[in-house]
C-alpha cells in the first residue's frame, strides 16, 4: 500500500510599502493594501497602493491590466504582484512594474472624503461621522499612532522603574471622584456605575505591589461641550508607595513624560506630523496655588484655576523658564477629593498638584491619606458615611504606606502635543454630550 503527500504551492512573502526600496531590482514582490490613487495617462497608468506602513507606486503598461485597474475604485483592497524596478521618481526610489492585480473585494464605494489628498479639508462632523473611513487617511491614522507610541513610552518607563501593570473594574458601586457625575448601568438588576477613575483600586494595589499603573477607559457624565472634554477617555493612572510627599510623585511624573516624549519623537508618525516636541526639564517649574493666583491677577479666594489662568501660567512658564510644563501645587482642600493628604503646615491646602502642558491642565496628582483614622475623620468632615467605603477602607485598616499618584488623559496629551484645536481629533471614536456613534 502506498501513500502520497501533497503540499500547497509556496506563496510569495508580502512586501510592505515601507521596505519596497530594500528589494533588489528585478526581484519578485507582492504588495497587499488599498487602492489609494489611480492616474491614467495616454500610454501608462499609475496605481498607488497604501498599506499600514506607507504607499508604494505601481506602473501599469499592459492595456488589459489598465482596463482592469479602471474598474477598481479607490479604497478597494487588492494584491499586486510584480517586479521591483528602480525609479528615482517613485517613493523610496523603487516602484513595481509588470503588475498582476487581484481584487480582494468588490469595487469599493466612493469614500466620503478624498483620502488620496495630502490634507483632509472636511469639517469635524464629517471626519467623525465617517471615522471608519476617514481614519484611513495617513495623517489621521498617524495621530493615533503617535498616541500608541506615547503609550509604549509610558509603559516602558514604568516597567523599568519596577511598576506592575494592573486591570481594575470599570463597573463599580459608586462615585470615586467628588465633583464628577457618573453613568448609571443596570448590573443584572442591581444599580451600578461606570468607573470615573481606578483611584480606589490602584490605592488598594499599592498595598499589594507597591508600584502600579493602569491604562484604561474612564467615564465622566458631565455635560461639557467644549474642545477639551470627552465623556469617555483613556486614562494613564499611576500609584506608588513609600513616598515622602507629592514631590516624589511629581518626579516620577517627570520621568514618565520624558519617556512618552522620547517614544513619540521616535515614531514614524512624528516624521509625518512633525509636532513641536517639548523638552521635559529635569526640574519642572513649581508654583504654589496661592502664588499662581497672584501671578495671573486672580482673586486670592478663588478655589480653582480657570482655563484663562492656565493659559497665563503656561505663558509664564515658557517666558521665565523656557518650559512647556509647569506644576501648580497646594490646591485648596475644599476642591480636592477626601483622600487627598493635607499640606502639613496649613490644612486649608493639600499636597496635590495639577501639571499644565502648554497652558492646559494635563495631569492631576498628589499624595493620599494613608492612615485609617484620617479617612474616618475626612469622610465625617464631608458628611459621608464610612460604611459606604468599607471595601476601599479595608486596605487602610491593615497597614498602608505613605503613597500618591497621578493620572494623564491620553487624548489630551496627544491634542496638546500636536496642538490640535479640538480633543475629538485625538480620539478614534470620541464620546461627548452629542455623539454615541460610530
Amino acid at each position: 500500500m502506498s501513500s502520497t503527500t501533497s503540499t500547497a504551492p509556496a506563496r510569495s512573502a508580502r512586501t510592505l510599502a515601507a521596505v519596497l526600496h530594500h528589494q533588489p531590482p528585478g526581484a519578485d514582490v507582492r504588495l497587499a493594501g488599498w487602492v489609494h490613487r489611480r492616474r491614467r495617462l495616454a500610454g501608462v497608468s499609475f496605481l498607488l497602493v497604501r498599506d499600514r506602513s506607507g504607499i508604494a507606486q505601481v506602473v501599469v503598461a499592459d492595456p488589459a491590466t489598465r482596463d482592469e485597474l479602471d474598474r477598481l475604485a479607490e479604497e478597494t483592497s487588492v494584491v499586486v504582484e510584480g517586479i521591483a524596478t528602480a525609479n528615482p521618481q517613485a517613493p523610496g526610489g523603487v516602484e513595481v512594474t509588470q503588475p498582476r492585480l487581484t481584487a480582494l473585494t468588490d469595487p469599493a464605494e466612493t469614500p466620503p472624503v478624498e483620502l488620496w489628498r495630502p490634507e483632509l479639508s472636511a469639517g469635524l462632523p464629517a471626519l467623525l461621522d465617517n471615522a471608519a473611513v476617514t481614519l484611513r487617511h495617513p495623517r489621521r491614522r498617524a495621530v493615533w499612532q503617535l498616541a500608541a507610541a506615547s503609550l509604549r513610552g509610558f509603559r516602558d518607563t514604568l516597567d523599568a522603574a519596577g511598576f506592575t501593570e494592573i486591570r481594575t473594574p470599570k463597573i463599580v458601586t459608586g462615585s470615586t471622584e467628588s465633583g464628577a457625575n457618573v453613568f448609571g448601568v443596570d448590573y443584572l438588576g442591581r444599580k451600578a456605575f461606570l468607573a470615573q477613575s481606578p483611584q480606589f483600586y490602584k490605592q488598594m494595589m499599592v498595598g499589594v505591589a507597591e508600584r502600579v499603573y493602569e491604562v484604561g477607559p474612564v467615564f465622566r457624565a458631565e455635560p461639557h461641550d467644549t474642545v477639551r472634554h470627552l465623556s469617555e477617555y483613556t486614562s494613564l493612572d499611576v500609584e506608588l508607595g513609600f513616598v515622602a510627599d507629592h514631590r516624589d510623585v511629581l518626579q516620577v511624573l517627570r520621568s514618565v513624560l520624558a519617556g512618552m516624549t522620547d517614544a513619540a519623537a521616535a515614531s514614524p508618525a512624528a516624521a509625518l506630523l512633525r509636532p513641536r516636541m517639548p523638552v521635559v526639564p529635569e526640574q519642572i517649574p513649581v508654583l504654589h496655588f496661592t502664588e499662581a493666583l497672584r501671578l495671573v491677577g486672580a482673586d486670592p479666594d478663588e478655589p480653582d484655576l480657570a482655563p484663562e489662568h492656565e493659559r497665563r501660567l503656561g505663558a509664564w512658564a515658557h517666558r521665565e523658564h523656557g518650559s512647556d510644563f509647569v506644576a501648580v501645587e497646594g490646591f485648596p482642600a475644599a476642591k480636592r477629593p477626601f483622600y487627598t493628604h493635607p499640606q502639613p503646615d496649613d490644612a486649608r491646602y493639600t499636597n496635590s498638584f495639577d501639571l499644565l502642558f502648554r497652558g492646559l491642565e494635563l495631569v492631576t496628582g498628589g499624595q493620599r491619606l494613608h492612615r485609617y483614622p484620617d479617612y474616618l475623620a475626612a469622610l465625617k468632615a464631608r458628611g459621608e458615611d464610612p460604611a459606604q467605603y468599607q471595601g476601599y477602607l479595608q486596605a487602610f485598616r491593615h497597614g498602608m504606606p505613605p503613597h500618591g499618584g497621578f493620572a494623564i488623559g491620553l487624548e489630551r496629551w496627544v491634542a496638546r502635543l500636536l496642538e490640535l484645536d479640538n480633543i475629538r481629533l485625538a480620539a478614534l471614536f470620541p464620546r461627548d454630550v452629542h455623539r454615541l456613534t460610530p
